[in-house]
């Protein structure tokens, strides 16, 4: 494949989610995570550590439980090439970063309706940064936009919209 600067992938979330038979990343559909995780270490390799710059990664908040939370520290060290800590309480957070293995990498629920859908739809979405710092600055939302409800939200939702508890 030819360098980029970005790569964006989503692996099938049946294996993850609540609502699927919660295989986790052993489940087959999970491989695809695999297949963007060996892209990415193949392109950096063939590029000195130049490509890709940043990856993204979107699946469902029941990453964060799967196989008692051991599949999101997998996804973690996978983009980090670096170890992870299991959290203390053995939950992890909403929201999160950390930095390892040269990548700076952060975490984020969101839910769509209060991004321009019609629809419900909380999703994880993880930024690694390969070269730098960078990466909670493009993923967390400022302050100053907590506000916006053009589409599919009210002002007594702002705060909630990137927080709360998922079924997922």
């Amino acid at each position: 494949l030819p360098p980029v600067d970005i790569i964006t992938f989503g692996s099938p979330c049946q294996g993850l989610s609540l609502a699927g038979k919660r295989r986790g990343l052993l489940d087959e559909r999970s491989g695809l995570f695999l297949e963007a995780v060996r892209v990415i270490y193949e392109m950096k390799e063939a590029t000195d550590g130049r490509y890709p710059k940043f990856a993204l990664w979107e699946n469902v908040p029941g990453a964060f439980s799967s196989a008692g939370g051991r599949d999101f520290r997998a996804v973690l060290e996978a983009l980090t090439a670096g170890e992870v800590p299991m959290p203390c309480s053995g939950k992890w957070a909403n929201a999160g970063m950390v930095r390892g293995g040269g990548a700076d990498l952060a975490w984020c629920v969101y839910d769509a309706q209060y991004f321009g859908t019609a629809q419900r739809r909380r999703r994880v979405f993880l930024v690694t940064d390969f070269r730098g710092r960078s990466a909670g600055e493009i993923l967390f939302v400022p302050k100053s936009l907590r506000g916006y409800f053009e589409a599919g939200g009210t002002p007594r939702q702002g705060v909630s919209a990137f927080g709360g508890d998922d079924p997922e």
